[in-house]
């Protein structure tokens, strides 16, 4: 989630961040912004402390009191000693100053992704003979090397962190596609289709299962 007044900014960004393979929802006020953030399950928010309607030290401090434990990263222009204490006193788990680099935009979220995920150090998640090498993107069955989209990478990803437990349909959809995603209502069942093409199909042992009226559990039978 990125809370940016600054549309050109917002505008920069959100290609780099879809190249890096995120899913960016966006929005440009603090009322709006702190909805989101209440209300969706993202895994990182990078937010702007000079915000119309809602600064972002009360929008984080609001947050914070509904219970929200997205990690948060803070853009600012203030640069004081006082302003980074006045933003991780509010509940910000990191502070970037602006003009900033996103290299190290890009970093720093990796660092709160690997917080909130407790990846293994080697950064592999797997599943039998399953694999998915965080670092290098490489997905493979045994020894078979399996090419997927972006979106399908995504799918895998999110059923591979969290195999066993049982995911409806829209937290699927929540988690892979943007807020404002205007698919088909099957699109979930479309991209598990593809996966389950990619990793199930000629293996006796099935990964990928329908919960019928539910969703979907990645898990070795």
């Amino acid at each position: 989630l990125l809370i940016e007044d600054d549309r050109a900014l917002c505008t920069a960004l959100l290609p780099a961040l879809q190249a890096a393979g995120y899913t960016v929802d966006t929005c440009h006020d603090g009322a709006d912004g702190k909805a989101l953030l209440c209300g969706g399950a993202y895994d990182v928010c990078v937010l702007d402390r000079m915000l119309p309607g809602l600064d972002g030290l009360s929008l984080l401090r609001a947050a914070r009191a509904k219970g929200c434990t997205t990690p948060v990263l803070m853009l600012t222009a203030l640069s004081g000693i006082n302003d980074r204490v006045d933003g991780l006193d509010a509940g910000a788990d990191d502070y970037l100053v602006k003009p900033f680099s996103f290299e190290e935009l890009s970093a720093r979220i990796r660092v709160l992704l690997r917080r909130t995920a407790q990846e293994p150090v080697s950064n592999l998640l797997q599943l039998a003979d399953l694999t998915m090498d965080l670092n290098t993107r490489r997905v493979a069955r045994g020894d078979r090397e399996i090419t997927l989209s972006q979106k399908e990478y995504a799918v895998l990803e999110y059923l591979l962190r969290n195999q066993g437990a049982v995911l409806t349909r829209d937290q699927i959809e929540q988690h892979v596609w943007s807020y404002d995603f205007e698919g088909g209502s099957n699109v979930v069942d479309v991209y598990i289709r593809y996966v389950r093409k990619k990793i199930d199909t000629g293996y006796g042992q099935k990964l990928i299962h329908t919960v019928r009226g539910v969703g979907y559990v990645l898990k070795a039978e």
